[in-house]
């Protein structure tokens, strides 16, 4: 597997990061439509993507940087079939390379279900795991989502 820092895409590529998106998250953060992605994406400030690429030149996770409230926020996923394999940190420590502050809402608990009609597993540990420090007074609660805020910070 390599990391690949990319910022445009084929379509075939959009439409696997989209079926990636919409089969890891939980039901309710899915896109419908191919457009409702591409229009979620796009709205996104000063996105910096990075791609997991297998053998046969395959996505298998996404990992994005973007500019909220004059903060660096990101995201991260992973085809299930490769999580807990150690590809998570490989695409985490790549994001990590390029910024001094991350941040991120990260669901807390195991409510959720995904398309697969499998619960959605809480990845809080692993960022922990991977120096995030959790702000437990810092939560984002709604409709959609119930997550708390985790942030880490390179070590200068």
């Amino acid at each position: 597997m390599k990391v690949v820092h990319q910022n445009s895409f084929s379509e075939n590529e959009k439409e696997t990061l989209w079926q990636l998106r919409n089969n890891e998250y939980p039901i309710q953060f899915g896109h419908e439509t191919f457009h409702e992605f591409e229009s979620y994406v796009n709205a996104i400030l000063e996105i910096d993507n990075y791609l997991l690429i297998d053998s046969k030149n395959e996505i298998q996770g996404w990992a994005y940087t973007f500019l909220r409230d004059s903060e660096i926020w990101f995201a991260i996923m992973l085809n299930y079939q490769i999580q807990g394999k150690g590809y998570g940190r490989i695409l985490l420590e790549e994001i990590k390379k390029n910024n001094e502050d991350l941040n991120g809402w990260v669901i807390d608990h195991e409510n959720d279900i995904k398309r697969n009609n499998e619960y959605y597993r809480s990845p809080l540990e692993f960022y922990v795991l991977n120096g995030f420090a959790v702000l437990d007074d810092i939560r984002l609660e709604n409709e959609k989502i119930s997550a708390v805020k985790i942030n880490w910070k390179k070590n200068k």
